[in-house]
C-alpha cells in the first residue's frame, strides 16, 4: 500500500496566520498579556523575504514576521520560526540569530524571536546562538516550545478549546503514525469528531479539519473508508460541515496552495540568481514575478546560470 508523504510546512503556515492570537496564547502564554490585541497586527512576509533572501542557512520552513503593538504603545516586530522537520538542523539557532539582527539592522525595530520545534528528537532544544572573542561577546537567547513535551499532557490537550490544542494533537499523531496508516485513520477520525464534540462553529471546524486532513494523509483505500465513516457521523449529528462540497473545496485549496508554494520557491531562487547582476538584476525581477506558469519559471531558473548579461536574459524571456 503506497504511503503518501506528509507536508508539515504548508498547513502550519496557514493555521498560524488564521489563529495567530490563539497561537501566542497557547504556546507563549506568559507573553500574551504583553501585547495590545485591540490593535490590528500584520504579517510581513514580503519584508522577511527581502531581509533573508541571500542567507544561505538551510531550508527555511514556516518563518513568519508579524508587526504587533506592545501594551506600552510601542510597535514591535515578532519573528516566529516554526520548525517542523523530522530531525534536528545544525544551522537552526544560527538562522534565528541572523534573521534577528538583519531585521533590526534593516528596520531598526525591536525583534522578538520565538521558536516551536516539531521534530522527533527529545534532546534537541536549541535556544541560543552567539560567539565571543577577547572581551567581545554576542548572544541571542530565544524562547522555544517543544511539541513532544505535550505528549505528557494529552488529557489537558483534549480539554482545551484553544485551536492549537487540536493542531498539536494532529501534529503528534501524524508523526506517531507515519508507519501505521490504520492507526492514522483511527486518530484522524477521533480528532475530527472532537471538533464537533467541543462545539466549534462551522468555520472553525472546517479550518481545523483542513489542518488535520493535510497532515494526516492516507492511502486512497483508507481515505475512502475515512470519508464514509465521517459522512455517517455527520448524518448522525445532523451537522454536515466537512463532507460533500467542503471536501472538494478543501482539496482545491490544498492544490492551489501547493501551486503557490512551488511558484514562490522558484521566484526566490530566481531572485537569488539575479543578484549576480547587482541592483540591475533586480530590475527585471518585477517582470519575471508576474509570470504565473510554474513550468516557465523552471525554464528561466535552468537558463539563469548560463546567461552572461541582462540583455541575453531579456532575449530568452
Amino acid at each position: 500500500m503506497q504511503q503518501p508523504s506528509t507536508d508539515y510546512d504548508s498547513p502550519w503556515k496557514e493555521i498560524v496566520e488564521i489563529y495567530f492570537q490563539d497561537f501566542i496564547a497557547f504556546f507563549f502564554e506568559e507573553y500574551y498579556r504583553e501585547f495590545d490585541w485591540t490593535q490590528a497586527y500584520e504579517f510581513l512576509d514580503n519584508e522577511l523575504k527581502q531581509v533573508v533572501r541571500d542567507a544561505d542557512l538551510g531550508r527555511r520552513l514556516v518563518d513568519k514576521l508579524v508587526k504587533i503593538w506592545h501594551i506600552n504603545g510601542e510597535q514591535m516586530w515578532i519573528l516566529v520560526h516554526i520548525e517542523v522537520q523530522s530531525q534536528e538542523e545544525n544551522l537552526f539557532a544560527e538562522r534565528m540569530f541572523v534573521y534577528n539582527y538583519r531585521i533590526f539592522d534593516r528596520y531598526r525595530r525591536t525583534v522578538v524571536s520565538l521558536a516551536v520545534l516539531g521534530d522527533e528528537n527529545p534532546v534537541w532544544r536549541p535556544n541560543h546562538f552567539g560567539y565571543e572573542l577577547l572581551d567581545c561577546r554576542m548572544r541571542l537567547q530565544f524562547p522555544i516550545v517543544k511539541l513532544l513535551d505535550y505528549q505528557e499532557n494529552w488529557a489537558q490537550l483534549e480539554e482545551s478549546l484553544n485551536p492549537f490544542a487540536t493542531v498539536v494533537m494532529a501534529h503528534l499523531k501524524a508523526k506517531e503514525t507515519t508507519q501505521d496508516r490504520l492507526q492514522r485513520k483511527r486518530w484522524k477520525l477521533i480528532l475530527t469528531k472532537r471538533l464537533y464534540e467541543k462545539g466549534y462553529d462551522r468555520e472553525a471546524v472546517i479550518n481545523l479539519f483542513s489542518f488535520i486532513d493535510w497532515l494526516m494523509s492516507l492511502p486512497k483505500e483508507l481515505e475512502q473508508e475515512f470519508w464514509q465513516e465521517l459522512n455517517e457521523y455527520e448524518e448522525e449529528k445532523t451537522m454536515r460541515y466537512v463532507t460533500s462540497v467542503e471536501r472538494i473545496g478543501i482539496e482545491k485549496g490544498r492544490q492551489e496552495g501547493r501551486q503557490e508554494g512551488r511558484q514562490e520557491g522558484l521566484l526566490e531562487a530566481i531572485e537569488i540568481g539575479l543578484s549576480k547582476f547587482g541592483d540591475e538584476g533586480l530590475t527585471i525581477f518585477s517582470e519575471i514575478s508576474q509570470i504565473g506558469e510554474v513550468e516557465r519559471l523552471k525554464q528561466i531558473l535552468r537558463e539563469l546560470p548560463n546567461v552572461q548579461s541582462l540583455d541575453e536574459l531579456r532575449q530568452f524571456l
